[in-house]
């Protein structure tokens, strides 16, 4: 949240009648601020990818010239036509539109199209005047360009987030909805700073926030559901993000929409029935009319049985990788005086129970000690939870706080009773508490990772856990699985929310 100390006093007068602080309203010139870093980043990638394609293209002519005349000017010609077509491909493929950089998969995706799409297209001319000179660059050279522009987009997307983890390089943003919405999605934005966006204000239908406050979660509220656009126009923002709210339907959106053009200002509009995204959202045409077409959830065909091959895979290598570590761990938790593992029964797909494999790392007697903590409990719902759990080992510490003690579900993996990335695995008293919501969750197998442990893990509420779980099993997709594998490292390394 902004620190800055300007404040629309006429508005809070006018808004918040009888408020009895006042709060630093957004900072003056958000729109210019926004504007500058997002050319800059814009200029940074454009200028990073041009440089990458001409000097691999030029240290690859190089490299290959050989004294032959005619061969080194074919080879010459192929690369220049080559880096031609990457640099047309780029921008064709939306490479460089600033809505794709610095979060999420799609920047990467649309390299790999310019890449392929480069690549085919000199191919095919190669292969029809039957230049024997392109097939290097076809089967070698181009492809390395297009990993070397991803390597370089990973080198500034790192950049970007160091940015944003001190709070620059961030969108303005005016979230707009009921108050519990609005606090939400203040929460969401608070735990993911990577995605680039900070509330700096918050419109509400009676235009305060709980109780008549002057503010949510923090964050000052400006205006009531009217005063959106005057809002927008008079502050700057860079994204109006709606959330749900009584009042708010398709006449009022499409006239804030109407209202907000010739702004800079994005509209984002939370679906606000289900979190469901991806390939299971289809738009549909009737008569003009654009549908949002939900198909079912699969769970079942090629893409299970690619996602099992890869669980598999990669817990046998593993498994293999991590065996010293495997030996120290278990002779540091042997030293305890207890066994080297802990077994507990857990919930799996469709319900079928299994025994879950972790390295120890509480006393012996632990599930015997439970019923005397549970005044202490921390969670709501059936998790328990203590931040500082007596039962805990000073190995078991160290354990929890990098997951190591998670490393023997790699077996449960192997045995297909787990997957790498899913659901938590519940335990069944928890499981008896369930809804019909809840239970959705069984509809995979529990993973050693997942959304969960990438958004907080044990510092989410139980509502969240389930709603992250559910989010997963609606949404699931090989490509979910990959991104949440790799953020499961930076959340591990850091250790936040584990103990």
């Amino acid at each position: 949240m902004s620190s800055s100390s300007n404040v629309d006093t006429g508005r809070s007068a006018a808004v918040r009648p009888g408020a009895s602080i006042s709060l630093p309203g957004p900072p003056q010139g958000l729109a210019t601020q926004d504007h500058q870093w997002q050319r800059r980043l814009h200029t940074i990638v454009v200028a990073t990818d041009v440089t990458v394609v001409l000097v691999t293209t030029a240290v690859a002519v190089l490299l290959g010239l050989d004294g032959n005349p005619d061969a080194d000017r074919a080879h010459l010609v192929s690369g220049l036509i080559a880096a031609a077509l990457l640099l047309f491909a780029l921008p064709l493929s939306r490479s460089w539109d600033g809505r794709a950089l610095g979060y999420g998969s799609t920047e990467f995706l649309r390299l790999f199209r310019a890449t392929f799409g480069a690549t085919v297209v000199l191919g095919l001319g190669g292969l029809t005047i039957l230049v024997a000179s392109v097939r290097i660059w076809v089967f070698l050279i181009v492809p390395l360009i297009g990993m070397l522009v991803a390597a370089g987009r990973f080198a500034i997307r790192k950049a970007l987030h160091r940015t944003r983890r001190e709070g620059r390089g961030m969108h303005s943003v005016l979230v707009v909805g009921s108050e519990e919405a609005v606090a939400d999605m203040i929460r969401r934005t608070r735990r993911d700073p990577y995605f680039g966006w900070r509330v700096e204000g918050v419109c509400t239908p009676t235009g305060t926030g709980p109780g008549g406050a002057p503010h949510i979660e923090g964050v000052p509220v400006v205006g009531d559901l009217d005063s959106v656009a005057s809002d927008v126009h008079e502050r700057g923002y860079r994204v109006v993000s709606v959330c749900r709210a009584p009042g708010w339907g398709p006449g009022r959106l499409h006239r804030l929409a109407w209202a907000l053009e010739g702004t800079d200002a994005e509209l984002a509009v939370e679906p606000g029935l289900m979190e469901i995204a991806g390939p299971r959202m289809h738009i549909t045409p009737v008569d003009g009319l654009p549908l949002l077409r939900l198909s079912r959830p699969r769970f079942s065909g090629t893409s299970r049985a690619l996602k099992i091959a890869l669980d598999r895979t990669v817990a046998a290598l593993l498994l293999l990788l991590v065996a010293p570590v495997f030996l120290a761990v278990a002779i540091a938790v042997r030293a305890d005086g207890g066994p080297v593992f802990f077994r507990q029964e857990r919930v799996g797909a469709n319900g079928r129970t299994f025994r879950m494999i972790k390295f120890r790392s509480m006393v012996v007697d632990a599930e015997a000690r439970l019923a005397e903590l549970d005044a202490a409990n921390e969670a709501a719902g059936p998790l328990f939870k203590m931040t500082r759990d007596p039962r805990i080992t000073k190995i078991g510490e160290i354990l929890r706080r990098y997951s190591v003690d998670e490393l023997p579900q790699l077996i449960n993996v192997l045995n297909g009773t787990m997957s790498l990335v899913g659901p938590r695995p519940p335990l069944p008293r928890e499981v008896a508490t369930y809804q019909d919501a809840a239970r959705r969750r069984l509809l995979v197998r529990p993973g050693m990772t997942g959304l969960w442990q990438v958004s907080g893990r044990s510092d989410l509420t139980w509502e969240e856990s389930v709603r992250l779980d559910l989010r997963y099993v609606e949404n699931w997709s090989m490509a979910l699985d990959l991104t949440i594998l790799w953020r499961t490292v930076g959340a591990v390394v850091r250790g936040r929310g584990a103990y």
